[in-house]
């Protein structure tokens, strides 16, 4: 579903590479983590593979469904059904969360969103999000918690149903409650839509508690330098970056 060529990327403006003859493969269904220090380019992936305007790709290419999409914009990535769970969700003061997911939703199907149809599916979602209603009418996450704006993105993904879901430091701000009920609902997801592919960025474990990955990468030095399972997760956990030989190991993705 996606693939990473040899990538460079850096902010635009800068001299010096934030990531450096990166790559990295993600077949459908596959849920992959990737780990590493910080400031080691985890985010900067993420928003290099949405087509964030302040980065730019210096060499190499991002390939989905087979297809280069560096000369797309982020709303044409979006279309072609890439979701990025961000790890600091904007606030649109004055946008109110049902308008922009109507719109969202429109400018994703390219239809005429059913008004009636869409309330139900929201409310149903909000539900099963452990989201109060009356977050409908309320400015995008203007005011929100940590809690209930992560859980809004999770809420934003159930109803534009993507098929790349990229979930940039979901566990962070999150409470042992929270985590589990948008664990509950990404599971729920993948179960549903199969072939679904996840790409999870974090700097702990815990949620590999309650979503099951194929893949753990460490990226170090602008690029992966050890692939495994879940074990290295715990590993990393255990010992940290510095205590664990990244050097070794099998890297699929070389």
């Amino acid at each position: 579903m996606l693939e990473i060529k040899n990538l460079s990327c850096r902010v635009k403006g800068e001299e010096e590479n934030i990531l450096e003859d990166f790559s990295l493969k993600i077949n459908d269904g596959e849920v992959h983590v990737l780990m590493g220090p910080n400031g080691t380019g985890k985010s900067t992936l993420a928003k290099a593979i949405m087509g964030h305007y302040k980065y730019e790709v210096v060499n190499g290419d991002i390939l989905f469904d087979n297809e280069s999409i560096l000369d797309l914009d982020v709303s044409e990535r979006a279309r072609k059904g890439i979701f990025l769970c961000m790890q600091d969700p904007t606030v649109i003061e004055g946008v109110s969360n049902s308008e922009f997911l109507r719109t969202a939703l429109g400018e994703v199907t390219g239809e005429k969103v059913n008004l009636y149809t869409f309330i139900k599916d929201m409310e149903k979602s909000m539900e099963e999000v452990s989201l109060d209603n009356s977050m409908l009418h309320r400015s995008l996450n203007l005011g929100f918690s940590g809690g209930e704006k992560k859980k809004n993105e999770i809420l934003q993904l159930k109803l534009l149903k993507p098929k790349f879901i990229i979930l940039d430091e979901l566990d962070s701000g999150l409470d042992v409650d929270s985590l589990r009920v948008v664990c509950k609902n990404i599971n729920d997801y993948i179960k549903d839509n199969p072939t679904t592919s996840l790409l999870i960025i974090t700097h702990y474990p815990r949620i590999l508690e309650y979503i099951k990955v194929d893949f753990v990468h460490i990226l170090k030095d602008k690029k992966i330098l050890k692939t495994g399972n879940e074990t290295l997760a715990f590993e990393i956990e255990k010992e940290g970056f510095t205590g664990v030989n990244i050097m070794t190991g099998n890297d699929r993705n070389e």
